[in-house]
């Protein structure tokens, strides 16, 4: 099973899960009136959202370059990922939208052994999510694992201030639960903020490999004299490099082609991560050749 095909796997597993556990919870946040439940309900149905938008950012991902995407087509995965911020966000609105109509109006829901039973069954299904998602992200090399598993912790956050809630209307506290509800929305930004810097740090080209890490590779080569201006960008498993080699100006053409061969493929050897690798080659600086 390639790549892709068995990141799209794990995401089915994980839909399917979602899916229980998001109907599980608003129908006891309906039931119970409980507006902490309920908007931990939506938080989690947006878990299977963000699951049928990272299948499609995966499905286009898999695609091999072409003419129009000569770099591939790997940043569709990177971009599904914005797609659960977006989610995410919309969550977090209607959350504090929810809460402060609550804290304005007043009232009590009704709390249950059955309540109790709804939110616990649910945690520890989340919990099995996140440590499934984690796992496989780190096997996979998989950005849009790696956030939906962001998103999922967050549910375990939410899941037990929420349960701490009941507990507290339980005991003749009603106040708690809207207020618990404004927990689940910071617990939502926080996931927010995680992803927007993962995806953010791929989509404005940060650097992927110290510059020192490659320059150590190149000088590695007899023939090379230095390299600078080495840059890298990409994702994690997905990376492309370009640098400037210096050779000596009187080293024949065909030479300095078959050294640059070399220093890529060390390079490559060293970091299979990168896809490809860019030489340049210039005679040394003027300084550098009067002292040799």
């Amino acid at each position: 099973m390639d790549r892709h095909a068995a990141v799209s796997r794990v995401l089915y597993r994980v839909l399917l899960l979602n899916l229980i556990v998001a109907v599980a919870k608003i129908a006891l946040g309906y039931v119970s009136g409980a507006i902490s439940v309920l908007s931990d309900g939506f938080h989690s149905l947006t878990d299977t959202v963000s699951n049928i938008v990272g299948l499609i950012g995966v499905k286009i991902s898999s695609r091999p370059p072409d003419v129009d995407h000569p770099y591939g087509h790997r940043k569709f995965e990177t971009m599904a990922s914005v797609g659960i911020l977006v989610f995410l966000l919309i969550v977090l609105v209607q959350v504090l939208w929810a809460a402060a109509e609550r804290l304005q109006s007043g009232g009590a829901p009704t709390v249950t052994a059955l309540s109790f039973a709804v939110m616990a069954s649910t945690f520890l299904i989340n919990v099995g999510v996140v440590l499934y998602e984690r796992r496989e992200a780190v096997r996979l090399s998989s950005e849009v694992l790696v956030s939906d598993a962001y998103h999922t912790q967050s549910d375990l956050l939410t899941s037990a201030t929420v349960i701490a809630a009941l507990l507290a209307v339980r005991a003749g506290y009603p106040l708690l639960d809207p207020i618990a509800a404004i927990v689940v929305a910071v617990f939502i930004g926080h996931a927010c903020w995680g992803i927007l810097k993962e995806t953010s740090r791929i989509l404005a080209d940060q650097i992927v490999i110290d510059p020192e890490d490659i320059q150590a590779v190149v000088r590695s080569v007899p023939e090379v004299l230095g390299c600078h201006q080495i840059r890298s960008r990409g994702s994690t498993d997905h990376v492309f490099v370009d640098l400037h080699v210096w050779m000596d100006p009187g080293m024949r053409l065909d030479e300095a082609h078959r050294v640059s061969h070399v220093v890529k493929d060390r390079i490559m050897a060293k970091y299979p991560q990168i896809k490809d690798a860019v030489i340049h080659l210039e005679p040394p600086p003027s300084e550098l050749r009067t002292k040799n």
